[in-house]
C-alpha cells in the first residue's frame, strides 16, 4: 500500500451521518446530533444523528415488517448469496477509503485496520454468503411409520450492538450469519466509532439488500441500546462490549420478552511463557504485538503475562525492549505500529489503573503515561508492569489499553492455576516446545481460545467465544449460525 494514497484521504470531507431506517437515510426524530472527533488529533470530523428511543422503535418496526412479508427471509438462499457477494465486492472496491475513514474515527493503526477492518469484513461477508445455500435441515432416525423432520428457520429480528475497537470486523461477524440465515437486523454502533459502519450499511443497500432488512441507529447506548434491549419485537440481541452493559441487556430481556442475549464481554487473557519455548525472542516480539497493537484495544489481548521464573528477568527485558521499540503515533502512517486510544475517557481509565497497580506494589518497567499530547490526540506509551500478584486490580480488571501485567510462576501447575484465576475466559496462550505440555495447557486453560506458540490470528473458519464472565455464544465459523436459526420439529404420521 502506498503512503501517498493514504495521505490523499487523510483530510477528505466526511459526510454527515444519518440513520438508515427502512432503506432510507433519515435524521433523528428530534433532530439531535453528536459531534465526532478523531482520536488521532482531536479534530472534528463530522456529526452523526443522535438516535432516540422512537428511532430505535421505528427501526425495529421496519425490520419486523421486512421479516414478516418475506422480502428477505423468504428469498431463495442463492438470491441472498448473490446480494451479499455484491455487497462484499462494493466494500472491496473502496477498501482503502473505508479503512482510512475507520482509522480517523477510532484510531487503529492503518496497517492493522486494512487487514482487520474492511479486509476482514469483506472475507466474513463472503464466507457467510457462500454458506447461505448450504444450511440443511435433518431427517430424524424414527420408526418406519413416522417421518421426523428438523427445520432450521431464521429467528426474526436481530439487534446487534457493536463496540468501537473493530466496528467493521465485529459488525461483519454479526451481520454475515444473521443476514445469510434470512433475518432482519437493527445495528447499533458505538458512539465513538460509527462512520465506517454507516458506509457499510449504505453499500449494503446499493448491493440490493431490501428496505427494512438492515437498519442502523446511531446514538447513546443508554438510549438506543436500552430501547433495543427492551423492545418486545426484538428476538435476539448480539453484543460485544463491557460486562456492565451485558448485564443490563440481560436484565432488560428478563423484564420484557425474554429475548435471547449472546454476549462477548471481553477478557483478561493469560499468555503463559515456559522456559522451553522454542524461540524466546520471537515469543517476546509476538507477545508484545498481542497486547500493544491497536493500543491494547483488543478483546483477546494477552494482557496477563505469566513467565516461568527461570527466564523471568531475561524475558521481561526482551518485552521491555519490544515495547520501547514499538512506534506509537499517527495511525494513518504505515510505519506506525500502535495508534491512538479511542477516546479521552478510556485513556484516563487506563492511566488510573496504572496508578492503582503501583499503589498495590507493581513496578512500571516502561511506559505508564500519556504521550504525544501536543498532537491533540489520545496516545499512551506501551506499558509493562512487573511484580503483579493475582489479587492485584491490574491482574483482575480488563484495562482495554496498552498495559501488560507480569507475574512469575515456578511450575506448570502454578501456571495453570494463575491462568485460570480470572473471572474471564475468552482467550489465552502458551509458549512451549513440549508437545505434551502444549496439549495439557490447551485442556487445562478455561478459555474459548488457546494460542500455542503464537498470539492472535485465528480466522473466520474457527469460532470465537468465551466462558465464565466473558459471555456466551460464538462469533465466526459455521457455529455462529446457531445464534440466528431456530430448530423446528415436524412429526409426521405416515
Amino acid at each position: 500500500m502506498d503512503q501517498s494514497a493514504i495521505d490523499a484521504l487523510r483530510t477528505a470531507p466526511v459526510a454527515q451521518g444519518k440513520l438508515w431506517i427502512n432503506g432510507e437515510p433519515v435524521a433523528a426524530a428530534d433532530g439531535g446530533e453528536m459531534e465526532i472527533h478523531s482520536p488521532a488529533d482531536g479534530t472534528l470530523l463530522t456529526t452523526v444523528a443522535r438516535g432516540t428511543r422512537h428511532d430505535a422503535d421505528r427501526a425495529v418496526a421496519a425490520a419486523r415488517a421486512a421479516f414478516e412479508d418475506g422480502r428477505w427471509s423468504a428469498l431463495a438462499p442463492t438470491a441472498r448469496k448473490k446480494i451479499m457477494l455484491r455487497w462484499a465486492d462494493l466494500m472491496e472496491a473502496e477498501m482503502l477509503p473505508l479503512a482510512v475513514l475507520g482509522v480517523r474515527d477510532n484510531g487503529t493503526e492503518i496497517g492493522m485496520a486494512l487487514r482487520a477492518e474492511p479486509g476482514s469484513a469483506i472475507t466474513t461477508i463472503r464466507y457467510y454468503a457462500e454458506a447461505a445455500d448450504k444450511i440443511n435441515g435433518e431427517i430424524a432416525p424414527t420408526s418406519p411409520d413416522v417421518l421426523g423432520l428438523i427445520h432450521r428457520e431464521p429467528v426474526g429480528v436481530v439487534a446487534a450492538i457493536i463496540p468501537w475497537n473493530f466496528p467493521l470486523m465485529i459488525g461483519a461477524w454479526k451481520l454475515g450469519p444473521a443476514l445469510a440465515a434470512g433475518n432482519s437486523v437493527v445495528l447499533k454502533p458505538s458512539e465513538t466509532a460509527s462512520l465506517s459502519l454507516l458506509r457499510m450499511v449504505e453499500l449494503a443497500h446499493e448491493a440490493g439488500i431490501p428496505p427494512g432488512v438492515l437498519n442502523i441507529v446511531t446514538g447513546d447506548g443508554a438510549v438506543v441500546g436500552d430501547a433495543l434491549g427492551r423492545s418486545m419485537d426484538v428476538d435476539v440481541i448480539v453484543f460485544t462490549g463491557s460486562g456492565a452493559t451485558g448485564r443490563r441487556l440481560l436484565q432488560a430481556s428478563a423484564e420484557t420478552n425474554l429475548k435471547r442475549c449472546y454476549l462477548e464481554l471481553g477478557g483478561k487473557s493469560a499468555n503463559v511463557v515456559f522456559s522451553d519455548a522454542p524461540n524466546l525472542e520471537e515469543a517476546a516480539k509476538v507477545s508484545a504485538g498481542g497486547i500493544f497493537r491497536n493500543s491494547g484495544q483488543v478483546c483477546v489481548a494477552g494482557s496477563r503475562l505469566l513467565v516461568e521464573r527461570a527466564i523471568h528477568d531475561e524475558f521481561v527485558a526482551m518485552m521491555a525492549e519490544a515495547a520501547q521499540a514499538m512506534k506509537v503515533g499517527d495511525p494513518l502512517d504505515l510505519s506506525t505500529q500502535s495508534g491512538a486510544v479511542n477516546n479521552p475517557t478510556q485513556l484516563e481509565r487506563n492511566l488510573g489503573l496504572v496508578e492503582t497497580a503501583q499503589r498495590e506494589g507493581g513496578e512500571v518497567v516502561t511506559g505508564g503515561s500519556a504521550i504525544l499530547e501536543e498532537t491533540g490526540g489520545t496516545y499512551m506509551a506501551p506499558t509493562l508492569i512487573t511484580g503483579v500478584e493475582e489479587n492485584h486490580t491490574i491482574a483482575r480488571e480488563e484495562v482495554f489499553g496498552p498495559v501488560l501485567a507480569v507475574t512469575p510462576f515456578d511450575t506448570e501447575e502454578e501456571a495453570i492455576r494463575l491462568a485460570n484465576a480470572s473471572d474471564y475466559g475468552l482467550a489465552g496462550g502458551t509458549w512451549t516446545g513440549d508437545l505434551s505440555r502444549a496439549h495439557r495447557m490447551i485442556r487445562a486453560m478455561k478459555t474459548g481460545v488457546v494460542h500455542v506458540n503464537t498470539y492472535g490470528g485465528p480466522d473466520v473458519t474457527v469460532p470465537l467465544g468465551g466462558v465464565k464472565q466473558s459471555g456466551n455464544g460464538h462469533d465466526k465459523s459455521l457455529h455462529a449460525f446457531d445464534k440466528y436459526l431456530d430448530l423446528k420439529t415436524a412429526w409426521i404420521k405416515l
